[in-house]
């Protein structure tokens, strides 16, 4: 069997795009940051506002706020994982954000190691596509059990991506961390799935 078409990075795959293409979305960026110091969660708990914390349930403590609308694990060990943003600068805002409330809280922290851990992007294509035919062909790449799941998992191999493939045309995109894998990736499994299209 050939090698996938979505599992070779081709520097020419930018220069094949047509411009009717639907290129995916930015849904989610999941970003990490070391505050560099050790926090009392319980302490934060009562002292900060928007906040869950429930050490019997989750070692974490989970702090909300709206402007980037985002949700942030925070760990005693210091660690914040932030979820939610639209954008990279959305992510670096609002972890910023995060790390101002926990220091109002009394806690000596700093902001380090700020990186960016997955960027999620989600695609409609407007069309059907006839998955069984993608993962009989595919089936080295692809995981496809309808009874358990029901979209198809196409793993492309460069860029590292995890696509999501669903009967009725609707892609998710997971695991980039960079934004251009996203667009890279699309545009390589994109020309597989219009060979699938159903009329």
């Amino acid at each position: 069997m050939p090698e996938s078409p979505a599992n070779r990075r081709d520097p020419r795959a930018r220069d094949s795009i047509k411009p009717d293409w639907p290129m995916p979305v930015l849904q989610n960026v999941v970003a990490t940051v070391n505050l560099d110091c050790r926090i009392d969660l319980k302490v934060l708990a009562d002292q900060a506002r928007n906040v869950e914390y429930n050490r019997k349930k989750f070692h974490a403590l989970v702090m909300r706020i709206r402007d980037p609308k985002t949700t942030t694990l925070i760990f005693a060990s210091g660690k914040m994982v932030v979820t939610g943003a639209k954008s990279e600068e959305a992510a670096r805002l609002a972890a910023r954000k995060h790390a101002r409330i926990v220091q109002k809280c009394g806690f000596n922290t700093k902001f380090r190691d700020f990186k960016v851990q997955n960027f999620v992007g989600s695609s409609a294509l407007g069309f059907h596509i006839r998955l069984e035919g993608v993962s009989a062909h595919y089936y080295t790449f692809c995981h496809y059990e309808p009874e358990i799941f029901p979209g198809l998992i196409y793993r492309i191999v460069k860029p590292r991506v995890v696509c999501l493939v669903f009967a009725n045309g609707k892609l998710v995109l997971t695991g980039a961390k960079v934004l251009e894998d996203l667009n890279e990736a699309f545009n390589c499994l994109y020309p597989i799935l219009l060979d699938y299209k159903i009329e």
